[in-house]
Formats: C-alpha cells, sequence, structure tokens
C-alpha cells in the first residue's frame, strides 16, 4: 500500500509533463540552495532567473506556473526576497493585473462581433502578404492607442475562433455541434496537412500581429505600462511623449513592416505559409452559414457589442480610467446588452486569463529576487559612468539585453529611477536625463521583442489557450521573431545614434516639445501629465 502511495505521489507530480522534466525541476529545486551556500545570493539569483526562463521555454512540455511557482516559494524561503517585496511588486503592477483579469475577459464577450468582422477581413484580403501587413500595422496602431495586451487578447481570441471553426470540420462535424478543438484524434486524415498548414498559416498571423503590438506600444504613453510610468518621471504629456519617442520609433516602425514584406517574400523561418483553399472554403461557408441564420437578436447582439467596442476605444485613448476597470465596464455593459445573465456563462470569460495573471505574479517574485540581490546594479552603474552618444548607445542596449532576460516594465522602471537619482544628484543635466529617458523607453520595448518574457503581451501569447493549438512554442517564437530583433534593433541604435539628439534640438526649436527646468516628477507648465 506504501508503495503504491508513493508511487502516484510521483505520477501526481506535475501531472502528464515528460519524466526527464520531472526530475529538471526536481534538480533545479535540490541543487539551489547548495548553489546559495557555496558561491552565495548573487549567483543563485541568476541560476534562479535562468531555471524560471526555462520553465517558460518548456511552457508546451508543463504550464510554468507550478513548476515556476515551486521555485519562486523556494527562494522566499531561502531568503532571496521576502514576501513583503513580492507583495510590493504585485502592487507596482496592480494596473497590469486588472487588466489581465477583467480586459480580457471583456473581450471574450465581444468575440462575435471579432469574429465577424475579421472572418470577413480574412475572406476578402486573399493576399498573404497584405494580410499579414494588415494584421501588423492594425496591432501597431491599436496598441499605441489602447494597450499591447488589450490587442493581443483580441488577436488570440480570433486566433482560436478560426482554428475552431475548421478543426470542428475537419473532425467531420458541423458548425452547431460541440467540439473539443484541443484534440487532433478525431481529425480525419484527409484533413491533417491542410491542418497543419493552416496551423503555419496563424502562426505568422499571430506572430506579425504581437510584434505589430510591440511597433505601436513603444510609440505613446498609453502603449506599454513603463510608458506611463517613464511619462510621469518625465513630466510628459500624450503629445509630448509621442514626440520625444518619433526620431527612434518612427523608423523602427517603417522597418518593423518592411520585415514583414521580408519574411512574407523569402518564406524563412516558418513565414510565408498561405491559407489553404480547403480551410478557406470552410471559412466561408461559415460565413454564409452564419449570415443565413443571424436572427434580428443576433444582430442586435452585434450592435451591442459595436457600441461597447466604441466605449472600450475612447475610454482607452482618454484613459478616463485604469484600464482593468474600463475592461470590468466592457463585461458589465457586453453581458448586460447580450442577455448573459448566468454565473457560469460569465466564468467562461476567465479561463482564459487568470492562469496567466496567477503566472505574472509567479515572476514578479522572480522580479524581486532581481531587484532584492541587485542582479542588474553592475549593468546599471558601468553604464552611468559613460558620457554622451557612448552612454546614449549603452542605455539603449543595456536595457534592450535585460529586458529579454526578465521584464520590460521592472527594468524600465530600475533604469528610470536610477537616472531620476542622477539628475537629482547633478551627475546628468535635464536635458540628458531627457535623451536617456527615450533610450530607456526604446531599448526596453524594441530589443524585448527577442523572446516571450521580455514583452508581457507575448507572455500572453505564449501561454495563451492558442499557442499549443498552433504549436507555437517558446523556442519557435524565439526563432520567428529573431529577424524581427535583428533588424528592429539595429535600426532603433541607429537612429539612437544619429538621430535622435539632433531631431530632439529641432523639435525643441519647433515648440513640439518642452524644455524642462524642474525636477522630474513636479509639475510644469509645459508637460505636466
Amino acid at each position: 500500500m506504501a508503495t503504491t502511495v508513493a508511487n502516484s505521489f510521483v505520477k501526481n507530480f506535475l501531472g502528464n509533463s515528460p519524466d526527464w522534466y520531472k526530475m529538471t525541476i526536481i534538480g533545479f529545486l535540490a541543487i539551489n540552495p547548495v548553489i546559495l551556500f557555496t558561491l552565495g545570493p548573487v549567483t543563485t539569483g541568476w541560476v534562479l532567473v535562468i531555471e524560471f526562463i526555462f520553465t517558460l521555454a518548456m511552457a508546451l512540455k508543463c504550464y510554468p506556473l507550478q513548476p515556476g511557482g515551486l521555485l519562486a516559494i523556494e527562494a522566499v524561503a531561502m531568503g532571496m526576497t521576502s514576501p513583503g517585496m513580492v507583495y510590493h511588486e504585485i502592487e507596482a503592477a496592480l494596473p497590469v493585473i486588472l487588466l489581465l483579469m477583467f480586459m480580457v475577459a471583456g473581450i471574450f464577450f465581444m468575440k462575435d462581433l471579432l469574429l465577424f468582422i475579421f472572418t470577413k477581413i480574412l475572406l476578402k484580403v486573399e493576399n498573404k502578404l497584405m494580410l499579414s501587413l494588415l494584421f501588423s500595422f492594425v496591432g501597431a496602431v491599436l496598441s499605441a492607442f489602447l494597450d499591447a495586451l488589450t490587442v493581443t487578447a483580441v488577436v488570440i481570441a480570433i486566433g482560436v475562433g478560426f482554428f475552431s471553426i475548421y478543426h470542428r470540420v475537419a473532425s467531420g462535424k458541423q458548425f452547431h455541434h460541440d467540439h473539443d478543438h484541443q484534440d487532433d484524434n478525431q481529425v480525419h486524415d484527409l484533413h491533417r496537412s491542410d491542418l497543419e498548414a493552416f496551423r503555419a498559416f496563424l502562426r505568422s498571423l499571430m506572430m506579425h500581429a504581437a510584434v505589430g503590438t510591440a511597433l505601436g506600444g513603444v510609440c505613446t504613453l498609453v502603449g506599454e505600462p513603463q510608458n506611463i510610468i517613464i511619462g510621469e518621471r518625465a513630466n510628459w504629456d500624450f503629445i509630448e511623449f509621442y514626440f520625444r519617442m518619433a526620431p527612434i520609433s518612427m523608423p523602427v516602425l517603417v522597418a518593423g513592416l518592411l520585415t514583414v514584406i521580408l519574411l512574407e517574400t523569402t518564406k524563412i523561418l516558418g513565414y510565408g505559409a498561405q491559407l489553404p483553399s480547403a480551410v478557406r472554403n470552410v471559412l466561408d461557408d461559415y460565413d454564409k452559414v452564419q449570415t443565413e441564420k443571424r436572427t434580428p437578436q443576433d444582430v442586435a447582439k452585434l450592435v451591442a457589442q459595436g457600441a461597447v467596442g466604441l466605449w472600450l476605444v475612447v475610454g482607452l485613448l482618454l484613459h478616463l480610467a485604469e484600464v482593468g476597470l474600463i475592461g470590468l465596464s466592457v463585461i458589465v455593459l457586453a453581458t448586460t446588452f447580450t442577455g448573459i445573465t448566468e454565473e457560469h456563462q460569465i466564468g467562461k470569460a476567465f479561463e482564459e486569463a487568470l492562469p496567466f495573471t496567477a503566472l505574472l505574479v509567479v515572476f514578479f517574485a522572480i522580479v524581486a529576487v532581481i531587484g532584492d540581490q541587485g542582479l542588474f546594479t553592475p549593468v546599471i552603474n558601468e553604464v552611468l559612468k559613460m558620457e554622451g552618444t557612448d552612454q546614449l548607445v549603452a542605455f539603449y542596449l543595456a536595457n534592450g539585453v535585460l529586458s529579454a532576460i526578465s521584464d520590460n516594465v521592472f527594468v524600465a522602471t530600475v533604469y528610470i529611477n536610477q537616472i531620476t537619482e542622477a539628475l537629482r544628484d547633478g551627475i546628468i543635466t535635464r536635458d540628458q536625463f531627457d535623451v536617456l529617458a527615450v533610450a530607456i523607453n526604446t531599448g526596453t520595448n524594441i530589443p524585448s521583442v527577442a523572446t516571450p518574457n521580455g514583452q508581457a503581451a507575448f507572455l500572453f501569447l505564449l501561454t495563451s489557450a492558442l499557442a499549443p493549438l498552433i504549436r507555437l512554442s517558446y523556442m519557435r517564437m524565439v526563432v520567428m521573431a529573431l529577424p524581427y530583433t535583428i533588424i528592429m534593433t539595429l535600426t532603433g541604435l541607429v537612429a539612437a545614434y544619429y538621430l535622435l539628439a539632433p531631431v530632439t534640438d529641432y523639435m525643441y526649436e519647433a515648440n513640439l516639445i518642452t524644455h524642462h527646468s524642474e525636477m522630474p516628477g513636479e509639475e510644469s507648465s509645459g508637460g505636466g501629465h
């Protein structure tokens, strides 16, 4: 009996994950205290970061919440950080957590409208290159004025919708039948090749859209969470923030869109996959069936969702409330006017977001270790010793590398706090501060597309229900993002070196941006936020 129970504990540990993966996690947990005792907390901190990235890379083997959570609990138990510090990181990221909890659920209640609109787009725009450019550009524009995570939630909902429609038909069922689109066992052999081609098509489209959120997210005050932090420290309003970033963000936007053309034309690294004609026919049939059976009540639901979508855009654009609270209002309005009143109907909307929200909180525990052990401090100190253009380039690259390793919001917060202190201590001038703040924002937003852990939107896509459906793993994301990473990072670097200072001087003369004489964080008449 004892042996049976012991074996059951072993089998239950991390569920159906491969045995080698289970042993690896156990090895991590066993060796970390030894490393702490022998090599010290800094080395242990870096080992923990690498181990956590490994759990993200193996997300298709086991959802990272469990193994990553075990590492985080061990880190706290070993004294690498404290529960209070973890809670502090969670407090600082509360707007992002509220966004994930409520905005993603709100998008769930608008999926009928989204599927309606994007099915029309997919069927009308038959050229894959034009479709890819459209997804990337729309993702950029929406992220600039809304929020990258919100846009990613929309993209995920669209991808799951498209995939489930074809998967149902490929399994020999009708559109109205219940179906588990995660199970390929029911897919007819005749449709398997088309299904794999459709997966490749969706993978490339999702990656174009995800990178698009980064292209747009860097441009404006509301595009990414760290943008707001940097804008508040520098006393930049929405317009000034845009013009400050423009010397780097605009060339990078153009380079990103040109990269779409390059990848779809050369068809390298998994790009260029076309929509199979069999899948297009299924989607076309689905659209016709939906149109034929659409009742006045269904039309009313679409109109209501459209009105709620308009409120969402206006609310986010004018920043009428925290993004998460606007998302909660979307849930209330969308369910009220589409006839959804039962608890279990509402509960389905939270199934997608809450696991990722929990994972993000675990990630903040690792971020707390980075902060408490000062893992990034040597890099920051070396960069602050530099001067002139070298310092500007170093800030851009250092922020990019560290953001790809950890999290761009955390890195941006650490760096903007450091240069704020440097300004107050008289180490740098206000003009230097402004230019370095631009380097920090663009550095944390652009090179961080290299890895899923670099940007929350990428991590959200990796850990979403869509990723396993289209076989989008950590390493596949890294490989598919590589051309973007290289081209966008180099473009940003060249723009920072050659354009930032001269264009900034021109904008001063044209009164597009303001010379600030006050310390960061103080109100001013020329750009108070």
